[in-house]
């Protein structure tokens, strides 16, 4: 019997459905909360990604909706996803001082030295002192 190597990956996506996923990151960047987290719970994969990386929770993050992370956070999604450049949502959300999301991250056991765009690294290249506050306070309670 011959064997079809095409079938061997997966599936290939129309150009309508890889447009559908891709609008999942466009709601991500706006922080349309429901509908993402609508389209989730109905089998989006919550650890989507795009072409350079970045999830939906590190899009989330870097926009700041705090509402979206924690929805996010809430269907278990992988907290320490890595981008193409080597950031997280974690260094997202303290270049972006961010202390509600940085918070909630780090609550979820996001970890701050993960990465060459860590949370520490973020804090010494931009001088941004506040959040070391703010990541240290966290990891004294922990």
């Amino acid at each position: 019997m011959a064997h079809d190597s095409a079938q061997d990956g997966p599936p290939e996506l129309t150009d309508e459905q890889l447009e559908f996923l891709n609008s999942m990151f466009d709601l991500a960047r706006a922080g349309r909360t429901e509908e993402l987290l609508s389209l989730i719970d109905q089998g989006i994969p919550v650890n989507l990604t795009n072409s350079k990386g970045d999830s939906l929770l590190i899009l989330a993050s870097y926009n700041d909706h705090a509402g979206l992370v924690r929805g996010l956070l809430e269907r278990d999604v992988d907290v320490d996803r890595m981008n193409d450049r080597g950031q997280t949502a974690l260094s997202c959300a303290v270049f972006r001082q961010n202390e509600e999301i940085t918070a909630a991250l780090l609550q979820a056991g996001a970890d701050v030295e993960l990465g060459p765009q860590n949370a520490y690294a973020v804090i010494d290249m931009f001088g941004l002192e506040n959040m070391r506050t703010v990541v240290d306070t966290h990891r004294k309670q922990a």
